[in-house]
């Protein structure tokens, strides 16, 4: 098993553009994978959540995806070829800083241009959860984090406090 730290907030390798892939034979690629499965799902157990992560947040700057909702699926060199003019506000939660919640606003709807990880071009057409997961793990590959994207600052919460805060029968809180 090849678990891997994860970059937290403020670490500065998070803020910076990933290069693009351009050998997919070579083993330090396909160890990459390996590390973000192994690091993906070592975080999954520990903490409850978890569907996707991307190279920078291990500390490696690659434009590799790997997610896994109902099967694996690794993303190389992912761009967002498409983008619906509808939007939908939801609460992100990042491993990069997994204590928070932060409110965004994401297309619904994105066609993803990639290469599986033998080097193969595909498109994915995603909707709902599956468009804002690609979103947030390819925002990573620019440097740019959920965060970011916060619709004001008052939608940047701890997870504990969000938890307090909607088990109350009255909100004083407009979250």
């Amino acid at each position: 098993m090849a678990v891997k730290k994860i970059l937290l907030l403020g670490n500065p390798t998070l803020r910076r553009t990933c290069e693009r892939v351009k050998y997919f034979s070579d083993p330090e690629i396909q160890q990459l994978i390996v590390d973000l499965r192994d690091t993906l799902d070592d975080f999954r157990n520990n903490n409850g959540f978890g569907r996707g992560i991307s190279a920078p947040q291990i500390g490696v700057l690659k434009k590799i995806i790997y997610i896994n909702i109902d099967k694996p699926l690794v993303l190389i060199n992912p761009e967002i070829i498409r983008k619906s003019k509808q939007f939908m506000t939801l609460w992100d939660e990042c491993f990069s800083f997994p204590d928070l919640s932060v409110k965004v606003k994401r297309h619904t709807k994105i066609s993803v241009s990639f290469q599986n990880q033998f080097g193969k071009r595909e498109i994915l057409f995603a909707v709902g959860s599956l468009s804002e997961l690609l979103q947030h793990e390819i925002d990573h590959l620019n440097g740019i984090l959920a965060i970011d994207h916060a619709i004001d600052t008052k939608h940047i919460v701890y997870k504990s406090e969000m938890k307090l805060l909607t088990s109350q029968p009255t909100n004083h809180y407009d979250l």
